[in-house]
């Protein structure tokens, strides 16, 4: 069980009341002003681009602590070392491409590509992938176990703290938040790690008292389930956020090594959080629900107030990924939806698209988040289903040599959507105990890939003539 003192309780409160001051402290964008209320005006400097790029980089913290709880130093080698290499590549070779594109999304650069289907189909796909919906069942878990009430208002509560400020201020209002919770985050994690030294023990302790599996970066589980994670990883390339915040920086410079310089301190970050995940392992070592070992370790070693700046740096790195995923899903609505969509629509009215889609979605992730209540199985399934269909579109969309064309491409994204879902129901019903470890993703993977090598085949001949056989 929690217990939070007078002090905790105010140190959280007034966590939730700066943010939501600064929330609103972005002026509502000049009439017809799209890329100021969805982009910033494309004038975010170095500063403000590294500070959102890591702090939304870290939504699921709880998932986190229980992945580390589990399996150790597996833990960082699956979700944090991929991610850097993936966002070094993705710095060298897609940023200043994306920025100079000045673009708004994803769907926007599929559709100047491959055709209007295309970025239709993309933006379904985009909109599911930047679901806020795990992101608010965990902002709103902490909610309801601090305050004592119940998930539904919990949920409510959630996104009012999270998203409603971005009806007025758009993408600024998250900038402007997501600074001030990668302070708070970093300030949290660092407390917990320097008292669990003092108070609790050095790296003997921690040898002493893990399991010695959870030492090994491998942590002996089958090589084919690290290389899903890795394969996961390759979400870093189709990740609306990255292209997003690269449309939003001042020029393409600052996108490279605003990504470069965010991977030094996502792996200091993601040092704090594992280290924190192995004292609790250590310290706690019985737990029955994983997924609460940060709380429940910040209780056993923190005191009054302490506990209430950890809190706050754990709302931080939930609701700084939660406000900007309700932000891209709005404006995947607004944008690649509605005013693609609809007849005589003038680019002056895509921020008044964006805030209802800022409605729409606040409807569907509280929905979502309340009827189906694991953060896990959101994940797994948005991740495993959607990310084939568009990540070879993404790569062929910047870069010629691996183009297809729209025919082509509409197969790869039914078909990439289609064979992960087919293979997530078959796959268990099969005998063959090898082909029962095959991830839907996978599946998918392998099916775009073969298509998209056809394609690109089949696009070359239609381009230059001479390769076609006599």
């Amino acid at each position: 069980m929690i217990s939070f003192s007078s002090l905790d309780f105010i140190i959280v409160s007034v966590f939730f009341a700066i943010l939501f001051l600064i929330g609103f402290l972005p002026k509502k964008e000049q009439k017809g002003d799209s890329s100021e209320y969805l982009l910033a005006g494309r004038n975010v400097g170095l500063f403000l681009f590294i500070m959102t790029n890591v702090s939304t980089w870290y939504g699921g913290i709880l998932g986190v602590g229980e992945f580390t709880y589990r399996y150790g130093l597996l833990s960082w080698f699956t979700q944090g070392l991929p991610y850097y290499i993936f966002a070094i590549l993705f710095a060298v070779f897609f940023a200043k491409k994306i920025r100079s594109a000045e673009l708004f999304t994803i769907p926007d650069k599929l559709e100047q590509i491959y055709g209007r289907s295309v970025g239709i189909l993309s933006s379904v796909i985009v909109f599911i992938l930047v679901s806020p919906a795990p992101y608010l069942l965990m902002t709103a878990s902490l909610i309801s176990m601090i305050f004592n009430i119940n998930l539904l208002s919990a949920l409510l509560i959630s996104f009012i703290v999270s998203g409603i400020y971005l009806l007025k201020g758009g993408y600024k209002s998250d900038l402007y938040t997501d600074v001030f919770q990668f302070f708070i985050m970093f300030i949290g994690f660092i407390i917990i790690v320097y008292i669990s030294f003092i108070q609790v023990g050095d790296i003997n302790f921690l040898k002493q008292n893990l399991p010695q599996e959870h030492l090994s970066l491998t942590s002996n589980v089958p090589p084919i389930y690290i290389l899903v994670w890795f394969l996961i990883a390759l979400w870093t390339f189709a990740d609306p956020g990255f292209h997003q915040r690269c449309y939003a920086a001042k020029n393409g410079n600052i996108a490279k090594w605003g990504i470069i310089i965010s991977v030094l301190f996502m792996g200091l970050f993601d040092f704090l959080t594992t280290t924190t995940g192995l004292f609790a392992r250590a310290s706690l070592p019985n737990l029955t629900n994983p997924v609460q070992s940060f709380p429940l370790y910040a209780e056993k070693i923190l005191g009054s107030g302490m506990k209430g700046i950890f809190y706050a740096a754990m709302f931080a790195t939930i609701i700084s990924t939660l406000n900007s995923f309700i932000f891209l899903s709005a404006t995947t609505f607004g944008r690649d939806f509605v005013f693609k969509l609809k007849k005589n629509s003038f680019v002056e009215r895509i921020p008044n698209y964006t805030r209802a889609g800022l409605i729409l979605t606040a409807i569907v992730s509280i929905l979502i988040a309340y009827f189906v209540q694991s953060v896990i199985t959101i994940w797994y399934l948005i991740g495993s289903i959607c990310i084939p269909g568009i990540i070879f579109l993404v790569f062929g969309a910047y870069y010629e040599k691996i183009r297809i064309s729209e025919t082509f491409a509409v197969i790869e994204i039914i078909g990439g959507v289609t064979s992960s879902i087919i293979w997530f129901f078959v796959r268990e019903k099969l005998n063959n105990e090898f082909l029962q470890q095959i991830e839907p993703m996978i599946a998918g993977l392998l099916f775009v890939f073969v298509v998209h090598i056809i394609g690109i085949i089949n696009f070359k001949k239609s381009f230059f003539p001479s390769l076609k056989k006599e």
